[in-house]
């Protein structure tokens, strides 16, 4: 079978027949399953042309018409499988969907939608009144890590919400749970906040942006900006909470702070003299503006938190993560206050100074139910009780944090960055980093060799990130993501051997029925042969690095 992610388990019947033919389909719905009604009404409604209305309740089966019954709660799926499995049973006339909770019934909808064909994921019938038929079957399924997530940078280049939301079908059509959106930068602020708008009407827009990468002499002089309402996050966030996707919002503090200090310039270190009032930064890097270490800052920060809380309820976003990456010392060493402020806390340096930063926000979102997870140099100056860790720079930082009792998320930048580039070849458009291929992704792995068993526990899962510096709309976004994506989505949710062992040319061959998929849902990727024209840019410098990239 062609699924992707690979399921643990699948029973085929001896002698495998032309399939089941589904004819007119009612459901069968059991209590707690109203959101996967939802959607299979909507999604896979629109796509066969189905009305899938509900059997009555003691109704007799009609002859030659399928049943789809749903039910969650399954205790033996949960044991076998944690709170996300599922199976999926296609007998006779009738498809079961069963869940161990809400969530493993919708992804057992995942695996129907695949086995349905890429017919499923349009949004009109393409041949209505079509016969739709099921392969005898009987899956049965779980993922082996419960976060399993992409970040998304929205602050480099804004994706207006309507992407977002795609993102979101995305990420469940690949069983993936986790959504971090990067909000704010030094090159925008994305979140309106009503107790300070300036937030948004100046850190939301640069003049301009660099075209490529930061040695590139190209520049796009049109304005570019944008943010999200109060009410497109609420819609946002339940839009993921139906599709059992968790969101982790992102305020960088101290560093990659440039864009909220134009809009509050006594955010940043005022006695300095290139402290001035300063603009939405235009280029790419890390600005050296960063937060002063001040009560007044912190209070500022605290007023923003109270609003992502409010947006961000503790169901589908329990984390909450405050960046903590890096922050440039230079004007907290050159600043008089803020070495007043060394002595005054008693924390030593300039790095004791981004560890009480961290610490308060740890402390002050701990008291509010929320957990703080931070970039892994976090970890410079002493790591905050309670805190987790996005492991970005390699596998090290997420180590040594395991090995201390703290949760990680792997995310190394040497492996499950997805703005490096996909091929060596010339035509790769704005050539980032090292060359990751479909395949070197699919060998990933995120617990590294010789954790010891309590340190394994403390990963949480991983994460593919995305950062947009050269990704100036979503198809560039596609791009990039896709098809790698899918690659990533097997390798936290399907229980692999070791990345050597991995059957690559199998996932390759499951590859080809995938695209289609990708094609019916719009998705930009990078075919296996290489870039479309239209896909290439031309003239565009980026930052290729040769080379396999350093093991960390």
């Amino acid at each position: 079978m062609d699924l992707i992610p690979a399921p643990a388990h699948v029973t085929l019947p001896e002698r495998p027949g032309p399939g089941i033919a589904l004819v007119d389909p009612v459901l069968d719905a059991g209590p707690g399953t109203s959101a996967t009604v939802r959607w299979l009404r909507r999604e896979l409604g629109a796509a066969t042309g189905w009305d899938l209305p509900a059997r009555e309740p003691g109704a007799p089966r009609e002859p030659g018409r399928t049943v789809l019954v749903l039910t969650q709660g399954d205790t033996g799926l949960a044991d076998r499988f944690g709170p996300e499995g599922h199976r999926l049973d296609v007998t006779g006339g009738e498809v079961r969907l069963d869940g161990a909770g809400p969530a493993g019934l919708f992804w057992a909808a995942q695996t129907l939608r695949q086995l349905l064909g890429p017919e499923a994921y349009r949004r009109a019938p393409l041949r209505p009144g079509r016969a739709w038929s099921l392969p005898e079957a009987r899956i049965e399924d779980g993922p082996r890590f419960g976060w399993r997530g992409l970040m998304l940078d929205v602050a480099r280049h804004f994706l207006p919400k309507d992407a977002v939301l795609r993102q979101i079908d995305l990420l469940a059509a690949h069983k993936l749970n986790v959504l971090h959106l990067h909000l704010t930068d030094d090159q925008g602020w994305r979140l309106h906040i009503e107790r300070h708008p300036r937030l948004t009407e100046v850190g939301a827009w640069r003049p301009r942006s660099r075209r490529g990468h930061r040695a590139s002499p190209l520049w796009n002089d049109t304005p570019h900006g944008g943010f999200y309402t109060h009410d497109d996050i609420r819609e946002i966030v339940a839009y993921a909470a139906e599709r059992h996707v968790r969101l982790v919002p992102e305020i960088d503090v101290p560093g990659h702070s440039q864009a909220a200090i134009a809009a509050y310039p006594h955010l940043g270190n005022t006695d300095l003299p290139a402290a001035a009032p300063v603009e939405v930064w235009d280029d790419w890097g890390v600005s050296p503006h960063v937060l002063a270490p001040t009560e007044e800052v912190l209070r500022f920060y605290e007023e923003v938190l109270e609003e992502v809380l409010e947006l961000f309820p503790p169901e589908v976003s329990p984390f909450v993560h405050i960046g903590g990456d890096e922050c440039p010392k230079d004007q907290w060493r050159e600043s008089p206050a803020a070495r007043a402020r060394v002595a005054e806390l008693g924390v030593g340096d300039e790095d004791g100074l981004q560890s009480w930063f961290i610490r308060h926000f740890d402390g002050w979102l701990a008291a509010r139910g929320r957990r703080l997870i931070g970039w892994d140099e976090i970890l410079e100056g002493g790591l905050a009780d309670g805190a987790a860790v996005s492991s970005w720079r390699g596998y090290a930082g997420g180590v040594t944090a395991a090995e201390a009792g703290h949760d990680v998320v792997m995310c190394p930048e040497q492996h499950v960055y997805l703005d490096h580039r996909q091929d060596g070849g010339p035509e790769e458009p704005t050539p980032i980093g090292y060359v990751r291929t479909l395949e070197d992704v699919y060998r990933f792995e995120p617990v590294p060799p010789g954790l010891s068993p309590e340190a394994t526990a403390r990963i949480l899962g991983a994460q593919a990130n995305v950062w947009t510096e050269v990704m100036e709309d979503q198809r560039r976004v596609d791009y990039q993501v896709f098809p790698r994506l899918a690659a990533f989505a097997e390798t936290v949710w399907s229980r692999l051997p070791a990345p050597e062992e991995r059957d690559w040319k199998g996932f390759e061959a499951r590859m080809t029925a995938h695209y289609p998929r990708l094609d019916a849902l719009g998705v930009a990727y990078r075919p296996p042969g290489g870039p479309l024209p239209w896909q290439r840019r031309p003239g565009l410098l980026g930052r290729p690095l040769d080379g396999p990239p350093p093991v960390r």
